[in-house]
């Protein structure tokens, strides 16, 4: 790499001056990844300042925020892609990295830390490969990670060759062109991530502005509706969706009055809780969703969404489970459809306690590394 003349520490280093290291004169090693239908930052926690409101600000310049291009950052101009994970070895025992996803925003100077990320988590374990905190053999690789986030635990499973991870191969997701290696999720403990339990306000039905709605948080706080409800038919374009002012003003209303009953308290500052809208499925799925993060249309479907809708669909009461009546009893493969196309979720749930427990869930998701280097931050 090239390195620019650096005239202000050529000088303190002629007067005998060290020069500490600074962001945005020397960098900071950073690999930027696709992972699932997101792209981010992935940093070692080493690397980054301890204090977390130096680590945010240190963050928001390296993204670009705010602004809504992002254009003196790295980040994409979405918030699929001004996201951030940050690693480290765990000490926990029977775990090998612990996992904090950082939402970033976009045209706002926001870092939120308040959710899950099962699109960016795809990428965490070939990561901690990567940067030497797991060793691999053979030819796949299992990492267990602790979701700082929520407390809960994920094993991510990918091909491994030579030591190193693989990220060719032919396994197909929607919302991402071409193919590559499968990455295996396997979720423990995500009832209640950022909640008091799988169902926070205490039931499974509430009526929220005037709309009958599911507050389910099986890795992520979702407000589930039916399409219908809000007067769309659920097949929106995401482009449409996000041209309806009026929509997006309301759907903001409602997943705020929404938080509250779920003990968020005030989230007009935060990207959750998330909102999904249940339609017919039109393309083999087992139903159509349209999302919001928080209120712009997503272009496909977060995993922890997904995971969390299909939760409230198949537990008796709540929004959506009227359309599983034709489901086998033992489906445990969901195909949901989303506007990029098919997101499977597996999910084992037991229906026979109240609240149904959730023995496990996971999702077929892929990554590939773009880049490794260093970042340079604004200064």
């Amino acid at each position: 790499m090239t390195r620019h003349p650096d005239p202000l520490g050529e000088a303190a280093a002629d007067e005998g001056t060290a020069v500490p290291p600074s962001a945005d004169r020397d960098g900071i090693a950073c690999v930027w990844m696709r992972g699932g239908t997101s792209k981010g930052a992935y940093f070692l926690a080493s690397d980054l300042p301890a204090d977390p409101a130096e680590r945010d600000d240190l963050l928001l310049r390296i993204m670009g925020t705010p602004d809504p291009l992002q254009i003196d950052g790295i980040g994409g101009a979405t918030s699929l892609t001004s996201k951030v994970a940050v690693v480290s070895p765990s000490e926990r025992p029977g775990v090998d990295v612990d996992y904090l996803f950082l939402q970033l925003g976009v045209e706002q100077a926001t870092v939120s830390d308040r959710q899950n990320c099962g699109n960016i988590l795809a990428g965490v374990g070939q990561f901690a490969v990567e940067s030497g905190i797991v060793a691999a053999s053979g030819e796949t690789c299992s990492v267990r990670i602790y979701l700082v986030n929520s407390a809960g635990i994920a094993t991510a499973t990918f091909p491994v060759r030579d030591g190193r991870p693989v990220y060719d191969g032919d396994t197909r997701i929607d919302g991402v062109p071409g193919t590559a290696a499968p990455v295996t999720l396997a979720f423990e403990d995500t009832a209640g991530s950022a909640t008091s339990g799988l169902f926070p306000t205490g039931s499974v039905r509430d009526t929220v502005e005037g709309i009958e709605i599911t507050c389910v948080d099986n890795g992520m706080p979702v407000v589930v509706a039916e399409a219908a409800s809000l007067g769309l038919t659920g097949y929106e374009s995401p482009d449409d969706l996000a041209a309806d002012a009026a929509l997006t003003e309301r759907v903001d209303r409602l997943r705020r009055a929404a938080a509250e009953r779920m003990g968020l308290g005030d989230v007009a500052e935060s990207s959750v809780p998330k909102t999904i809208l249940l339609a017919s499925p039109r393309d083999g799925g087992r139903v159509c969703t349209r999302s919001f993060i928080p209120v712009r249309p997503h272009t496909a479907l977060g995993v922890f969404a997904a995971i969390s809708a299909v939760t409230a669909m198949r537990t008796p009461g709540a929004v959506g489970h009227d359309r599983t009546a034709a489901w086998p009893a033992d489906l445990r493969r969901v195909d949901v459809e989303h506007p990029s196309g098919h997101l499977l979720v597996d999910m084992d749930l037991d229906r026979t306690v109240q609240p149904p427990l959730v023995r496990s869930a996971g999702v077929v998701r892929t990554a590939r590394k773009l880049f490794a280097g260093k970042v340079f931050a604004r200064a």
